[in-house]
């Protein structure tokens, strides 16, 4: 079945569906929230697309995959990066579309399933046989656009002028990323505990949490207490954890106001550590700012430079903000720098026991060059 992009300046491009089927023009009204409408973004790695799937912090995203050969070796719910109840309002896959060159149609190992089926058990579509570097240069060159996966019913292998014109419309009301907030479509419900007889005790918030996080601290012998993002900073100061670590989520970080002034409460009173949005959480509620990136960073080849070391190692990311440099205070200090746009990829704190990190060190998909970062929060710790 014939299906297309569309994006917000009109821009069109045609392919083939897979997955659950994408609405018609005259359905967009109707669709389900955070399904077949987002922000489109393109991410570099190579394979890992179950994992990406199923990261909380594409909510709201159509991913572009560059790599134009996806899904050969098939999906597996044991690499899914939801926690192992999922609890979020967003189920199953987290993206709001998927966008391939050309998709994989053949058999796959047994036990596993096919992009294609997955992607329709999550009532998510795809959009295959579509020119994805064309694509990935306008994203490169414009920034990432707001856009909609939609099916026609013209023979004519094209959207009509009334069609693109409801596509057109409905994009130019949907909101930006800048000013969303999404953590609360996604990340835990209630409390999860891994390990209790480990320590030392992590507290991790979810703001929509990826489960290797939780998988690198047990596998250090933490204690882990997974508690939603609504937690307030008495409650998580009532646990007694020795240390608090924020976790990776979609949307704007600055309008997340309650996460902001909770990790405030915390400063000086425990160890605070961020990742991905965690790390900007921490960084604002320091009194830094944040801004949209053109076009971000999601993939697994993003080389980040140790500014304490002058080491350079590759590492996993996906994100759509960044901590503007100017505005961090006295004391908080760049650890980790892009080495590419130089951009800030993580902190640490002279005086107080913070340390952050905006690309993922637990990786999944991704190297594993970074790993020992989570030993470094445990030195933090004196551990």
């Amino acid at each position: 079945m014939s299906c297309f992009l569309v994006l917000e300046d009109g821009a069109t491009y045609p392919g083939k569906a897979f997955g659950y089927p994408a609405p018609r023009t005259d359905e967009l009204a109707e669709i389900e929230a955070l399904r077949a409408v987002g922000e489109v973004v393109f991410n570099t790695a190579m394979g890992g697309y179950h994992e990406i799937l199923t990261d909380s912090s594409y909510a709201g995203q159509l991913v572009t995959m560059t790599y134009p050969h996806i899904g050969n070796y098939g999906t597996d719910d044991e690499w899914s990066e939801t926690l192992s109840v999922d609890r979020g309002t967003i189920p199953g896959i987290k993206p709001a579309g998927m966008i391939v060159r050309s998709l994989y149609r053949g058999p796959v190992p047994d036990g596993r399933s096919t992009l294609d089926s997955f992607l329709r058990k999550h009532r998510t579509p795809g959009i295959s046989d579509l020119d994805t570097r064309a694509l990935t240069l306008r994203i490169r060159e414009k920034g990432s656009p707001k856009g909609v996966i939609v099916r026609s019913d013209s023979r004519e292998g094209a959207l009509s002028k009334t069609e693109l014109k409801r596509c057109v419309d409905m994009l130019r009301s949907f909101p930006d990323m800048v000013g969303r907030d999404l953590i609360g479509e996604v990340g835990a419900l209630g409390p999860e505990e891994e390990n209790a007889a480990g320590g030392p005790h992590f507290l991790l918030v979810d703001c929509g949490i990826k489960a290797n996080i939780v998988r690198e601290l047990v596998a250090l012998g933490c204690k882990v207490t997974v508690v939603p993002s609504g937690e307030s900073a008495e409650e998580i100061l009532a646990a007694r954890a020795d240390a608090v670590l924020y976790s990776n989520g979609p949307g704007d970080p600055a309008v997340l106001d309650f996460a902001i002034e909770q990790v405030r409460g915390l400063l000086g009173k425990t160890p605070v550590f961020g990742i991905c949005l965690g790390h900007q959480l921490v960084c604002l509620a320091l009194g830094a700012s944040t801004y949209k990136m053109k076009f971000g960073h999601h993939g697994v080849n993003h080389p980040v430079r140790d500014e304490k070391t002058g080491k350079v190692f590759v590492t996993s990311q996906n994100h759509g903000f960044a901590v503007e440099e100017s505005t961090l205070p006295d004391g908080a200090d760049v650890w980790f720098r892009n080495a590419n746009d130089r951009s800030i990829e993580g902190i640490a704190h002279r005086k107080l026991p913070v340390m952050t990190a905006q690309f993922h060190p637990e990786s999944a998909p991704g190297p594993r060059d970074s790993a020992w970062i989570f030993k470094a929060f445990l030195a933090r710790l004196g551990r």
